[in-house]
């Protein structure tokens, strides 16, 4: 049976771009797979449930309550990918409870994929967070985001542990664009008939980069 997939989109720090690549990957996992169910947990505005409202329920692990709230929705086998936009401000707290949980284990059990996408910087509190992260999934679960807007040069050796994908930087008109709230990846490609467009390649160059982890995802279960 096809594995369900939970895409962790993180790090622990600030302004590093996780809810731009969350709503790409949420429309995306709409178009590939019909429909999809997000997580915001985030505390700043404008944030994911905004930009998303009809795929995006907000969670909070600041108590038991909502931590098992989250865990119940994300450890069911029901085909339908979760996608979760993780604050930097909650993410020792949910790893931590990952690990007290046993998320990784439970969710082989159950059928479930975590895939966990770790958006890279050059900083100590990233490169901690990143072997966190690494030593408690299995291999190729997770994969390094080089934000290119966020590094501006090579991609530490550090992050080099697991598959990367990377997302070009876009002149501050594009940026201004696509940080409206109205604006749809996914409906741009279908609408803009010229393909040659900057914002066109961009978009279609990190879709591709999308259906190259689910493709993986889909020979693992082979």
């Amino acid at each position: 049976m096809p594995r369900t997939p939970v895409y962790i989109i993180c790090s622990p720090r600030p302004q590093i771009g996780k809810t731009l690549i969350a709503r790409q990957l949420s429309e995306f996992l709409r178009l590939q797979r019909g429909d999809v169910l997000a997580f915001d947990v985030n505390l700043r505005e404008p944030s994911l449930v905004d930009y998303l409202p009809r795929l995006t329920e907000t969670a909070e692990i600041d108590d038991t309550y909502g931590k098992m709230a989250l865990m119940d929705r994300l450890i069911v086998d029901d085909g339908l990918a979760k996608v979760i936009d993780l604050g930097y401000h909650a993410f020792d707290e949910f790893f931590g409870m990952i690990a007290e949980i046993g998320f990784i284990k439970e969710a082989a059990r159950s059928n479930v994929a975590p895939v966990v996408l770790f958006v890279a910087d050059s900083d100590r509190v990233s490169t901690r967070g990143y072997h966190t992260v690494r030593a408690m999934l299995p291999p190729g679960a997770l994969v390094t985001v080089d934000n290119e807007y966020v590094l501006r040069g090579d991609l530490p050796e550090t992050f080099m542990h697991s598959r990367v994908i990377r997302i070009a930087v876009l002149p501050a008109f594009l940026k201004s664009y696509i940080e409206r709230l109205t604006f749809s990846f996914t409906n741009y490609l279908r609408t803009e008939k010229d393909t040659s467009t900057e914002l066109h390649q961009w978009i279609r160059s990190n879709y591709f980069s999308f259906r190259e982890i689910e493709q993986r995802l889909a020979q693992q279960r082979e």
